[in-house]
């Protein structure tokens, strides 16, 4: 479900910035009926679009396991936006409709930077004593420190869109590249974790499957 909220989410952001960017457009080149006509002709469209935006938007900020200061600015930042568009456009004001426009291109920004955002943290390998601390052991403590909070120590939490690696049937490869990479909700790790790291979640992963 929070896969589906987060790709109707980015189609209804993509769709509501078109709109805003062309009457915008329309306001700053002075093209006043041009702007009317299309005003009303997508009042209704935009009423929609308004909703979707903070009703999937609403969605995935309370369904994050933890959220990302950026997260909260870009909040901040569409909120903002909203009483700047409606007096902006109200009254033919061209500093607050741009401004408007403005804030939901920073809001769009912001929230694609805190998805790639992820800060290195202290990895604690647990091994009983006289254990061997192998591959899985080691990918085991990656990902407790990265992992745990959307898919859970066993990979069936499946929080924020995550899968159930219980029952998985990626390749390595496959495995490796959305690690590396990140998928829908989830970030790359590419940057944060070494090669040898990756190989090592990748054998824990294997390990969690039935």
């Amino acid at each position: 479900m929070y896969t589906g909220f987060l790709h109707t989410h980015k189609l209804v952001v993509l769709l509501f910035l078109l709109l805003y960017v062309v009457k915008t457009a329309l306001l700053l080149l002075n093209q006043k009926e041009s702007l009317t006509k299309i005003t009303k002709f997508t009042k209704v469209p935009e009423m929609i679009l308004s909703t979707l935006f903070l009703v999937t938007g609403g969605y995935m900020l309370f369904n994050k396991p933890e959220i990302h200061y950026f997260t909260w600015i870009k909040v901040v930042a569409v909120f903002a936006s909203i009483p700047l568009a409606v007096i902006g456009f109200k009254k033919s004001n061209k500093v607050l409709a741009a401004l408007s426009l403005v804030l939901l291109f920073t809001a769009y920004g912001l929230a694609e930077m805190a998805k790639k955002q992820v800060a290195k943290k202290e990895i604690v390998v647990e091994a009983p004593a006289g254990s061997t601390i192998d591959a899985v052991t080691q990918g085991k403590a990656v990902f407790k420190a990265y992992c745990v909070n959307c898919h859970g120590e066993d990979g069936k939490l499946m929080v924020a869109g995550a899968k159930d690696l219980s029952v998985s049937q990626l390749s390595d490869e496959e495995v490796k590249n959305i690690i590396s990479n990140g998928k829908n909700a989830m970030a790359p790790y590419k940057n944060v974790l070494a090669e040898p790291e990756l190989n090592n979640v990748v054998e824990y992963v294997k390990s969690l499957r039935k």
